[in-house]
């Protein structure tokens, strides 16, 4: 295969960027589209030219590190996949292919198309832990869980929070992201002690750091793990009730 690359180049957020051009020959239709990238930038340290910046870790759709937004779709045109599992055989031999990085302001680039996404850091922080008195830890299976409160969960914890729902959303919303890591833990019953602290914390801290989530969906589609946005509904849930509660208690002081 031969494909045509138009790939943002910026040194950093300090500075202007823009597209150069490279034209990539003998591309084999089974590399993934690091792959792809890992050859480029072998030719062009052969050249004695800047390598692009990428992030990339696990290449297992795990990490969550591979963020590129690929002809203006997160993660490429391939649904329910990070970058590091789409494949070339996605797109056609001559095709002309641009590649961004993630564009959101709470996303400063770092360099090229690695960006910086420890705004998502400082939400998790937020969320606290639990603090339960349980002594020494029982053995898990001792936890009574049913299991369509289990499978909603862990459908929650799939998020590697890779940052698409934050590129695909035309306000930057980080609901998608924020809804999951929450409600993974306010669905069970480990998560009850702290369940409306951590609402309260984590929706002020996505909310200082992101824009406004409109309901556009764009979120889910982008989603490399299809989460759905249904959490989000739960998510507004547990806040609503959580300041309802801090409302009842301040009433009675």
């Amino acid at each position: 295969m031969h494909v045509t690359l138009n790939v943002w180049r910026q040194s950093s957020n300090k500075v202007d960027g823009h597209f150069e051009t490279y034209e990539v020959a003998d591309i084999n239709e089974d590399m993934s589209f690091l792959e792809l990238f890992d050859v480029l930038n072998e030719r062009l340290l052969d050249k004695e030219q800047d390598p692009v910046a990428f992030d990339s870790d696990c290449r297992e759709g795990i990490c969550g590190m591979c963020s590129m937004m690929i002809n203006g779709q997160a993660h490429g045109p391939e649904t329910g996949t990070a970058t590091c599992q789409l494949h070339m055989r996605k797109f056609n031999d001559g095709d002309v292919i641009t590649v961004e990085p993630f564009r959101a302001t709470s996303f400063p680039i770092i360099k090229d198309l690695a960006v910086d996404r420890s705004a998502f850091d400082r939400i998790v922080e937020s969320g606290g832990f639990v603090d339960a008195p349980t002594g020494t830890a029982g053995d898990a299976n001792l936890t009574l869980i049913p299991k369509a409160v289990a499978d909603k969960a862990m459908d929650a914890a799939q998020c590697i929070g890779c940052g698409a729902c934050v590129a695909a959303c035309p306000n930057g919303a980080a609901n998608l992201f924020t809804s999951a890591k929450l409600m993974h833990m306010n669905l069970l019953p480990q998560g009850q002690p702290q369940r409306f602290d951590r609402a309260i914390n984590m929706v002020e801290t996505m909310d200082a750091y992101f824009g406004s989530c409109t309901n556009h969906g764009e979120c889910q589609a982008a989603c490399p793990k299809e989460i759905s946005i249904d959490f989000i509904a739960l998510m507004n849930k547990d806040y609503a009730k959580a300041q309802l509660k801090n409302r009842a208690t301040a009433s009675q002081k």
